[in-house]
């Protein structure tokens, strides 16, 4: 069995399977554990993870922390399963299949986040993408137990942080008294402490109508990229985007080839956007089975191949170069 490993540490995804590998096991998608609460508009939450992950190529193995309520025009209210149900959940999953990365969107209360943070504690050889999404419809109460519980149970264990830079300002740098606003690198240095060793910071506005979206560590910019801002208002885009880098790493996809075509997704996903409602429009995360093209995608995830049986070498325990860094292979625990 490998041994516990720190999600920061650089290994390689093997590119071919030896031939008793492939005599002795199916070749499948790679499986992406997501919890997150049902959305009913099917805009954002667990319906943008289904989709998002689905049509990446990986599987998702979805984990309910909850419930929506709520239409197109936003949420007006949220019922939270009980950590044992969502516990439940997952270990029977995690006991049958085995996993490359776990994804955590809205988890729904705090005592969630403690029972998502003790099943991650049990499979610190798997990565986990973290997203965090818009809580200002949430009473303040409420919104800043869920922080406090995200900071101290949750960011310990993850590997890549991904959120609109308003509310990553919100969670990391509630104190920042500077008259300019957090760089990318200002959060991904909050993050940091709190044990995150890379940060995707979305939606940074910038002149002329152009949106910035940076990966960074505490060290450096890793990768940038702009794009135009829509004129619409769109529902899910967060979760597209992190569900869709979630199903690229857990693929095979180095964090930096990730990361773009994951930004690449989610643009070709919102310019394909569509209003079933009278409210936001919802990205088209299938936009590619009405236009018949070949998808950038399609490219950027490597064949699947069988796990790789060796055990990786021990690495120290700070963030890597971008370069190394690529999804380990997974081992199931019992």
């Amino acid at each position: 069995m490998t041994p516990k490993q720190n999600r920061s540490e650089p290994y390689s995804l093997p590119t071919t399977a030896t031939e008793a590998d492939a005599d002795d096991q199916d070749i499948a998608p790679a499986c992406v554990m997501a919890f997150n609460a049902n959305d009913p508009s099917g805009a954002a939450g667990l319906a943008a993870d289904i989709g998002a992950i689905n049509s990446v190529g990986a599987h998702c193995l979805p984990v309910v922390c909850g419930a929506y309520v709520r239409d197109t025009t936003g949420i007006t209210d949220h019922f939270a399963f009980d950590d044992e149900a969502v516990a439940e959940q997952a270990r029977t999953a995690l006991e049958d299949v085995q996993v490359q990365l776990i994804k955590v969107g809205f988890a729904g209360s705090p005592e969630n986040l403690s029972a998502v943070a003790q099943i991650a504690s049990d499979y610190t050889e798997t990565p986990l993408v973290t997203y965090l999404p818009d809580l200002s419809w949430w009473d303040e109460r409420s919104m800043e137990n869920y922080l406090d519980a995200l900071r101290e149970l949750l960011l310990s264990q993850t590997t890549v942080l991904v959120g609109n830079h308003n509310t990553l300002w919100r969670c990391l740098l509630p104190d920042w008294t500077q008259q300019r606003s957090p760089s990318a690198r200002d959060l991904a240095k909050a993050a940091a402490d709190l044990g995150v060793p890379y940060t995707l910071v979305t939606g940074i506005l910038l002149p002329e109508q152009l949106i910035d979206n940076v990966l960074a560590s505490p060290q450096a910019v890793l990768y940038s990229q702009k794009f135009e801002r829509f004129d619409a208002v769109f529902c899910g885009a967060g979760d597209t985007l992190s569900a869709a880098l979630s199903a690229l790493l857990a693929s095979g996809c180095d964090l930096a080839a990730a990361v773009e075509e994951a930004l690449g997704y989610l643009d070709r996903s919102l310019d394909g956007g569509f209003r079933p409602g009278m409210g936001q429009v919802i990205p088209d995360r299938l936009f590619w089975t009405q236009t018949g093209e070949e998808t950038d995608i399609e490219a950027a995830i490597p064949e699947p191949v069988a796990p790789d049986k060796t055990t990786p070498s021990d690495s120290p325990a700070a963030a890597p170069p971008l370069e190394t860094w690529s999804i380990p292979p997974h081992d199931t625990r019992h």
